[in-house]
């Protein structure tokens, strides 16, 4: 299949998506890192991030319009953290469901990318339950 099976519409789709993927893996990575203090972990999600990427980078953003996104605004869930637990979950969530995005999408596209994002997700799976089960 040629790129023209992704619309401007659907680009807008992939760029968000991709930048929610990188920013969820970063605050767990972060918090892996300065809080942790675990370099074992830290290094993965780096890494992890690190291969969410695409080299499409200037048509993604040739279609951006975050100023006009319908759902700009947070809800109130995106608003409301009790602890830690509930920040690293909704990012390990948040990147999960991302990846999920960009690997369904990319099937219409470059199925190696497709490929990239599932292996991606299901390094999050993994990641999500050793971090979790062992969060203080």
């Amino acid at each position: 299949m040629t790129k023209s099976e992704l619309s401007p519409e659907l680009y807008r789709v992939i760029d968000a998506n991709l930048n929610r993927l990188k920013e969820g893996i970063r605050v767990i990575e972060d918090i892996m890192r300065y809080r942790d203090n675990n370099k074992t972990l830290s290094k993965q999600l780096k890494n992890l991030r690190h291969r969410a990427r695409v080299d499409e980078i200037i048509e993604l953003l040739k279609y951006r319009d975050s100023i006009n996104d319908v759902l700009r605004s947070s809800s109130k869930s995106e608003l409301n953290r009790n602890n830690t637990i509930s920040i690293l979950t909704a990012n390990f969530k948040r990147a999960q469901e991302s990846s999920r995005v960009l690997e369904e999408l990319y099937k219409l596209e470059n199925i190696e990318y497709s490929e990239n994002f599932k292996s991606i997700r299901y390094e999050l799976y993994n990641l999500e339950k050793e971090i979790l089960l062992n969060e203080k």
